[in-house]
C-alpha cells in the first residue's frame, strides 16, 4: 500500500502531540468503503480490494512513512473550560498528498489508547462509527463544509458502554484537525512561543497569501471570524444541529467536525435539542448561532498574545452581520429569490413561524414548495398545516414577491431543487442501518451512503427515504456517547 506522505505537523515540536502507535482491532473487518472520498488521496474502488487495507485501516499496520501522532488541545466543553483535552481515542497516522497538490490528514478514530485518553479506553463502537461516517458523507453531499469519511472497520472486541457493543474504527480524512481548543491549551498552559507557531503553521498550509503580511494573525483570525459564521449560516438553512459545539469541536479551518450527537430536525423547532446529553439546551438549534460567537471569543482570547484587543473586538463585531447575510442568502435561494428586495426578511421570519406553530417538517415543505407551480391555487402540501388561513396568507404574500421577481418558472425550480435537498439523514435512518450491522448486514449504511452522496436528486425505488419518520423513529434519544 503506497503513499505519498509530508507529515509537517509530525515535524513539529512535540509540545503540538504525543507519538503513539494505534493498537488494532481484534478480528477486523470491513464494514463499509467510501470510494467517492478514496479519490481525495488518489485512491479508486479498488483501494479496499488491497492485501493489506484492513490491517492498515484496523490499526494493525503502521504504512510506510506514516508517523502516528495524537494532537494535545484543550476547550470550552458546555462553557466550562477544560484545562487538557487532546485525542483520547484518535491516531494521526499522516498527511497524504494528492497528485492536485492537497494535502489530507488521514485519521484513525477509535484505535486505540493515547496519552490523551484520561478515563476512557481509547475505542470507538460501531453504532458511533456509523453515524459520523454517514452524516459527514450526508454534509458533504449538502455542500457543507466537512471532514470526509473514507472507511469503517469493525470487529469482534468487546467495548463497553452503557452496555456492551463492538469495537470499530473510522477513518477520517481532512486538510487539518487543528482546533478552536489547540490554541486554547497553549494559551492557557502560558506557552506564547508554540501558539504562534501553530498560528505560522496554520498560515503557512492552509493561508499562504497571508504569509508575507505585516497583519497575518488578524487576517487569520478574519478568516476563521468569516468562515465559521457561513458555516453556521449552512447548518441553520439545511436544518442541521451539531449537538457538542464545544470549542475544542471547532474546526480553524470552518468544517463541520466531530459527529456526535447530531440531529437533522425535523418539525422545525429553533428550541430543537438533539443530544440528550445537553440539559439546559445550551445547543439548541435556535443557538447556534450566538454559540458560534462564543467559541470564537474564546478562540480569540488565546490570539490575545498575537493581535491587540481592539482589533480582535472589531473582528468579532464582523460575526454577526457576516452570519446574517449568508443566512439570509441562502434561505432566500431555498424560496427561489435571486434579487434580494425590501422585505425578504419578513417573509422568511413569517415562514418560519408558521413552520414552528403547525410543527410542520422542515425538509418536506421546503422540497415540496421547490416543485409547486406558481398558478396552482392549492398545493399537495396544505395539508401539512395545520392553521390553513395562515398558510394561504403567506402563501398569496409568496407568490406576489415571486411575480414581483419576474422569474422563469423553469429556473426557479431547478434553482429551489438544488438547495432543497428531497433526503436528510433522519435518525430512524441511522438507527435502522446501525442495527443491521450489528447482525452483520452492511447494505443499509451502503445504501444510505449512495443516497445522501446527492441528496437533492429523486433516486427512484427511494421514496420511503423521502417521507417523515416514522413515530418510534421521531422518539429516538441520542446522547454524547452516540
Amino acid at each position: 500500500m503506497q503513499f505519498t506522505f509530508n507529515n509537517t505537523f509530525s515535524r513539529l515540536s512535540p509540545v503540538f502531540y504525543r507519538k503513539v502507535l494505534p493498537q488494532g482491532l481484534e478480528n477486523p473487518h470491513l464494514v463499509s468503503f467510501n470510494a467517492n472520498a478514496a479519490k481525495l488521496i488518489d485512491q479508486d474502488h479498488t483501494f479496499a480490494l488491497d492485501e493489506d487495507f484492513i490491517n492498515v485501516f484496523s490499526g494493525k499496520l503502521v504504512p510506510e512513512g506514516a508517523v502516528p501522532i495524537s494532537m494535545v488541545y484543550s476547550g470550552h466543553q458546555f462553557g466550562v473550560y477544560v484545562p487538557q483535552l487532546g485525542d483520547g481515542r484518535a491516531h494521526l497516522l499522516g498527511e497524504v498528498v494528492n497528485k492536485k497538490n492537497e494535502k489530507w490528514d488521514v485519521q484513525l478514530k477509535g484505535s486505540g489508547l493515547t496519552p490523551f485518553s484520561r478515563s476512557g479506553d481509547g475505542r470507538a463502537v460501531l453504532r458511533s462509527t456509523i453515524r459520523e461516517y454517514l452524516c459527514s458523507e450526508a454534509m458533504h453531499g449538502l455542500g457543507i463544509p466537512t471532514t470526509r469519511a473514507l472507511c469503517i472497520i469493525g470487529s469482534s472486541q468487546r467495548v463497553y458502554r452503557e452496555q456492551v457493543e463492538t469495537g470499530a474504527i473510522l477513518t477520517r480524512l481532512s486538510p487539518s484537525h487543528i482546533r478552536f481548543g489547540s490554541f486554547e491549551y497553549f494559551f492557557h498552559t502560558r506557552q506564547p512561543e508554540a501558539l504562534q507557531r501553530l498560528a505560522d503553521y496554520v498560515i503557512e498550509q492552509h493561508y499562504s497569501s497571508f504569509e508575507q503580511a505585516s497583519d497575518k494573525y488578524i487576517l487569520l483570525f478574519d478568516e476563521v471570524v468569516r468562515l465559521t459564521a457561513n458555516l453556521i449560516a449552512q447548518w441553520q438553512a439545511v436544518g442541521f444541529s451539531h449537538g457538542v459545539m464545544n470549542s475544542d469541536n471547532m474546526s480553524i479551518l470552518g468544517l463541520t467536525l466531530d459527529y456526535g450527537p447530531y440531529g437533522f430536525m425535523e418539525e422545525f423547532d429553533p428550541g430543537y435539542i438533539c443530544n440528550h446529553s445537553d440539559i439546559e439546551g445550551r445547543y439548541a438549534f435556535g443557538n447556534q448561532p450566538i454559540i458560534g460567537l462564543f467559541n470564537l471569543n474564546c478562540l480569540a482570547h488565546a490570539f490575545s498574545e498575537l493581535i491587540d484587543i481592539d482589533s480582535l473586538r472589531a473582528s468579532l463585531s464582523t460575526y454577526q452581520d457576516t452570519y446574517l447575510k449568508e443566512y439570509h442568502r441562502l434561505m432566500c435561494l431555498k424560496l427561489g429569490l435571486q434579487n434580494p428586495l425590501p422585505g425578504d426578511e419578513e417573509i422568511v421570519d413569517e415562514l418560519l413561524s408558521l413552520l414552528h406553530m403547525n410543527k410542520v417538517d422542515y425538509t418536506l415543505f421546503f422540497r415540496g414548495l421547490s416543485t409547486m407551480d406558481i398558478d396552482r391555487k392549492y398545493p399537495d402540501f396544505d395539508s401539512l398545516f395545520a392553521d390553513q388561513a395562515g398558510f394561504y396568507n403567506w402563501l398569496t404574500t409568496y407568490k406576489n414577491r415571486l411575480l414581483a421577481e419576474n422569474t422563469n418558472g423553469t429556473h426557479r425550480k431547478k434553482l429551489m431543487g438544488n438547495h432543497n435537498p428531497v433526503y436528510i439523514l433522519r435518525n430512524y435512518m441511522a438507527q435502522q442501518a446501525i442495527e443491521l450491522a450489528e447482525k452483520g448486514d452492511f447494505s443499509e449504511v451502503d445504501r444510505l451512503l449512495e443516497l445522501l452522496s446527492d441528496p437533492f436528486t429523486e433516486k427512484k425505488g427511494a421514496g420511503e427515504y423521502a417521507k417523515p419518520s416514522p413515530e418510534w423513529g421521531k422518539q429516538l434519544v441520542v446522547s454524547c456517547s452516540s
